[in-house]
């Protein structure tokens, strides 16, 4: 199974996972978790970190919008709104690609 990247539409079904180009991880010098690909580093906020790690090439976009709207007891649409758009951004810098093979 091969993760795509270009012109990844981020819905529901997309399975988002990290390109083997991009890692993410914690950085001991910064004390803050970063993604990073050749030549760009991006320090995503404490909202985008717990999104993040849960795009593990397994659950869909759906599952993951799910997983929070029950931890924060919030509503799903508003909790999915803002995961599609801050995983759509990410997908159009090419951090995040869709292991769906959809």
């Amino acid at each position: 199974m091969t993760a795509r990247t270009r012109n990844m539409q981020v819905a529901e079904a997309s399975v988002p996972t990290l390109p083997r180009h991009v890692r993410f991880r914690f950085d001991d010098a910064r004390q803050a978790w970063v993604i990073l690909a050749p030549e760009r580093v991006l320090a995503p906020d404490e909202i985008a970190v717990e999104v993040l790690q849960l795009c593990d090439g397994r659950r869909s976009v759906g599952d993951i919008v799910d997983m929070l709207a029950q931890k924060y007891a919030a509503e799903r649409a508003l909790i999915g709104a803002d995961v599609i758009a801050m995983l759509q951004d990410l997908a159009d810098k090419g951090f995040l690609a869709d292991a769906s093979g959809v």
